[in-house]
C-alpha cells in the first residue's frame, strides 16, 4: 500500500462519501511536503486511479440491486404463502363435501371405543398416567418435552393426483429435522430448513461482497466502503423484522415472532459487516494516512470518524446484550438497552456519512411507526384485571373482560387492538402501570389463555371479551407481580396487541387428524386453539357442514405437566367440555414424579393409526427439547412416506 500515489487516495476518498471524515486532514500542502515539492500529475489520467475510483462509484450501484433482489425474494415467499393457503381452503372445502357424502362416523378410540392406558379404559377422556411407556409400547420410543409443532397438512387421496416421491419425502423429512443444541456452548440449532435460508442469505451477502472485487492491498478502502455499504443496506431489514407490525405477516404468514431467528442472524451480519468496516479503515489509516502526518487520535477523532466510531460501539453493545445468556438473565435491562441504544445508533448513523442517510430513514420510519402509532396508539387498551394466585403458589392469573365495541368505533378503523378480539394462539404485551416506576413503561409478552371471542346465538359478531393470562413467576417482573398479587387482587392493566398468526389453526382445520402437544405451560396455546377448533359453531354461514367437518376430524391432545400442581391451570369443567365435544386427551404423569414421557410413540400411534393418506397436522408449545424431539418425530413419519404437517408456537426471546 506504501507503492500507492497519494493524489490517488486524496481524489478517491474525496468520491467516497463513506471517507468523508477524512477529507479534512487530506490537503495539498501535506502532499506536497510528502512529495517534496515534485509537480503532481493528473490523477484523472492515471488509469490505476480510475479504476479505484470506478470501483467505488461501480458499488454504490450494486448494493442499490440488493434491495431489489430482496424484495423479489419476499414476493416469491408470498405466492408461495398464498398458494398454500388457497390449497387448504380447498382441502377443508373438500373435507366438508366428503363429510357430508360419506355421514363420516369416527371409528376406534375416538368416540365409540375406549382407549386402553396403563390397565385404565378412557373414551374421549384425559388420563393421568404413572409411567411414561405409551399406549403402543411396541411402538418407537422419544424423550422430550420442549417445543411447540404445528400440524401438518396434506392433499386429500386421490388417484388422479400425483403423490410426492420417495426422494421428496427423504428431502421433506431433512428440512423438517431439527439438529440437537451445539454441544459445549448449548446453543439451539433451527430445523434444517430455516438453517438453509440463514445460509442462503449469508451467501447472498457475501456475493455482494466479494463481486468484482479485486484482491489487492491498494483495494483495502474500497472493500471496507463496501461492507459499509451491506451494513446499511441491511438495516430496514433488520428493523422491519423486529417491527410487531409489519407487511411481511400478510405477504408471507409469518408473524413478527417467527422472524425473530432471521432478525437476530441480520443483526449478526450487520456487526459483523461494521467490525470489517471500522478494520478496513484502520488499515487504510496505517497503509496510507499516516505516511503524511495522520496520527491515530487525529483519525480516530474527528467528527464523522468519531460518529461510525460510536455508532459502531452502539450496535456490537446491542449484539453482545441481545446475547441469550444476557437477555434470559436480564430481561429488562436488555429491553431497555435495546431501544436506548439503537435510537442513538440510528442519529449516529445519520450524520456519519451521507450513503446512509436513506436507509437511516427507511429503518427510523419502520421504528417509529410501529412503536408510536401501533404500540402505543392503534393496538393499546387498558383496563382493570383481577390478579389471582393458582394452586402452586409460583403462578399468578390475570383475568380481565370487557364488553367488544360495535365495528364501526371511529377511534380504532382498523380494529386492531385487543378491545375487539383475538385469535387462537394470538399473545399480548402486558405492563401493570402501579407495579413500579419502571414498570409503567415496560412491557412483556403473554400467550393469551382463554378462547377467542366468539358470537353469540342472538350476534353474528362477538359481543364480550374474557382475557385470562397465565403468568409463571421466576424473576424480574413475574415475580414482582406475584407478590404484588398477594396483596392487590384488582389493578389496572395495559394491553399491546393482540399478535401472532392464525398458520396454526389453518392448518389443523385443512387436515382430518391433528395433534396438539403441550409441554407445561404450553397449554396456554393449546387450549384456545382446541376450543376454537372445536367449539360447536353458534353462527356460520354453513353450520351443518361445520358440524360434519368437526364430526370428522379426530383431535387429540397430549399434555406434559412437570409438578401435579399445575393441572389447575386448565379448569376441570373446561376440559370435560373439550371432551364432550370429541377431543381425546392423554394427561402423563408428572415429569418430577416419573420423569419424561415417551412423546414419540404417543405420536407415532396417532398418526401411524389415523393417517390413511389424508394427512395429519402437529402443533407443539413447549420447551425447546420438546418441540425438538416432536419435530424429529413427526420428520421421521415424513421420511416413512406419510403426510404430516408441522407447527410451532414458540416465543423467541
Amino acid at each position: 500500500m506504501d507503492g500507492v500515489p497519494l493524489e490517488w487516495v486524496r481524489a478517491a476518498l474525496r468520491d467516497s462519501p463513506s471517507a468523508m471524515s477524512l477529507l479534512p486532514w487530506i490537503d495539498d500542502d501535506n502532499i506536497w511536503a510528502i512529495d517534496g515539492g515534485a509537480g503532481l500529475q493528473d490523477p484523472g489520467k492515471d488509469p490505476r486511479f480510475r479504476k479505484l475510483v470506478e470501483a467505488v462509484r461501480y458499488q454504490r450501484r450494486l448494493l442499490l440491486s440488493y434491495n431489489a433482489v430482496l424484495v423479489g425474494l419476499l414476493l416469491l415467499f408470498a405466492i408461495w404463502h398464498w398458494g398454500e393457503r388457497i390449497a387448504m381452503s380447498q382441502r377443508r372445502r373438500a373435507m366438508a363435501i366428503s363429510a357430508a357424502k360419506e355421514d363420516f362416523e369416527p371409528k376406534g378410540t375416538e368416540q365409540g371405543e375406549p382407549e386402553v392406558v396403563d390397565g385404565s379404559s378412557s373414551s374421549s377422556s384425559s388420563t393421568l398416567e404413572g409411567t411414561s411407556t405409551p399406549p403402543d409400547a411396541g411402538k418407537t420410543v422419544i424423550n422430550d418435552e420442549r417445543e411447540p409443532l404445528l400440524p401438518g397438512q396434506r392433499k386429500t387421496s386421490r388417484r388422479s393426483e400425483k403423490r410426492p416421491t420417495l426422494f421428496q419425502h427423504y428431502v421433506q423429512a431433512w428440512l423438517m429435522y431439527q439438529p440437537r443444541p451445539i454441544p459445549k456452548i448449548n446453543k439451539t440449532l433451527p430445523p434444517n430448513g430455516v438453517s438453509l435460508v440463514v445460509l442462503a442469505f449469508l451467501g447472498l451477502n457475501v456475493f455482494y461482497a466479494f463481486f468484482r472485487m479485486p484482491m489487492s492491498l491498494q483495494y483495502l478502502f474500497v472493500f471496507a466502503d463496501r461492507c459499509g455499504l451491506i451494513f446499511v443496506s441491511n438495516l430496514p431489514l433488520l428493523y422491519l423484522f423486529a417491527a410487531k407490525n409489519q407487511p411481511i405477516k400478510w405477504l408471507t404468514g409469518y408473524s413478527y415472532e417467527a422472524l425473530n431467528i432471521f432478525h437476530r442472524r441480520v443483526g449478526e451480519l450487520m456487526c459483523f459487516a461494521a467490525l470489517l468496516h471500522f478494520g478496513g479503515m484502520l488499515g487504510v489509516w496505517y497503509g496510507m494516512l499516516r505516511h503524511i502526518g495522520f496520527s491515530l487520535a487525529r483519525f480516530l477523532f474527528s467528527r464523522l470518524s468519531l460518529l461510525g466510531l460510536l455508532a459502531f460501539v452502539a450496535y456490537q453493545l446491542i449484539y453482545l446484550t441481545s446475547l441469550g445468556s444476557f437477555r434470559q438473565r436480564f430481561y429488562e435491562l436488555f429491553l431497555a438497552l435495546h431501544v436506548v441504544l439503537q435510537s442513538a445508533a440510528l442519529i449516529l448513523l445519520f450524520f456519519h456519512y451521507p450513503t446512509s442517510q436513506p436507509y437511516v430513514l427507511a429503518a427510523s420510519f419502520i421504528f417509529l411507526i410501529d412503536r408510536l402509532v401501533f404500540r402505543l396508539g392503534l393496538k393499546t387498551h387498558t383496563t382493570r384485571a383481577t390478579l389471582s394466585i393458582l394452586e402452586d403458589g409460583e403462578t399468578v392469573s390475570v383475568s380481565a373482560n370487557w364488553d367488544i365495541p360495535p365495528s364501526s368505533h371511529f377511534l380504532h378503523p382498523t380494529q386492531q387492538t385487543i378491545e375487539f378480539g383475538w385469535g387462537p394462539t394470538d399473545h399480548v404485551f402486558l405492563s401493570i402501570p402501579s407495579l413500579s416506576r419502571t414498570d409503567f413503561i415496560q412491557t412483556h409478552p403473554f400467550t393469551i389463555f382463554s378462547a377467542a371471542p366468539s358470537p353469540s346465538a342472538s350476534s353474528d359478531t362477538p359481543t364480550h371479551a374474557w382475557l385470562h393470562l397465565l403468568i409463571r413467576a421466576q424473576s424480574g417482573f413475574s415475580l414482582t407481580l406475584l407478590k404484588y398479587a398477594r396483596t392487590n387482587p384488582i389493578t389496572t392493566i395495559r394491553l399491546d396487541g393482540p399478535y401472532g398468526s392464525s398458520h396454526a389453526l389453518e392448518t389443523l382445520r385443512s387436515t382430518p387428524n391433528t395433534v396438539v402437544v403441550a409441554g407445561g405451560s404450553g397449554i396456554a396455546v393449546a387450549f384456545p386453539l382446541l376450543w376454537t377448533l372445536l367449539a360447536p359453531a353458534s353462527s356460520s354461514s354453513d353450520p351443518e357442514s361445520t358440524a360434519l367437518v368437526a364430526k370428522r376430524r379426530r383431535v387429540h391432545l397430549l399434555w406434559v405437566v412437570h409438578a401435579r400442581e399445575h393441572l389447575s391451570w386448565l379448569p376441570v369443567e373446561r376440559l370435560k367440555e373439550l371432551k364432550s365435544w370429541g377431543l381425546h386427551v392423554v394427561i402423563t404423569a408428572p415429569t418430577m414424579e416419573a420423569g419424561r414421557p415417551d412423546v414419540k410413540g404417543y405420536l407415532r400411534q396417532w398418526v401411524a393409526k389415523t393417517d390413511n393418506g389424508s394427512g395429519s397436522g402437529v402443533v407443539v408449545s413447549g420447551p425447546d427439547g420438546m418441540i425438538r424431539d416432536v419435530r424429529n418425530v413427526c420428520a421421521g413419519l415424513v421420511g416413512e412416506g406419510r403426510d404430516v404437517k408441522v407447527v410451532v408456537e414458540k416465543f423467541g426471546w
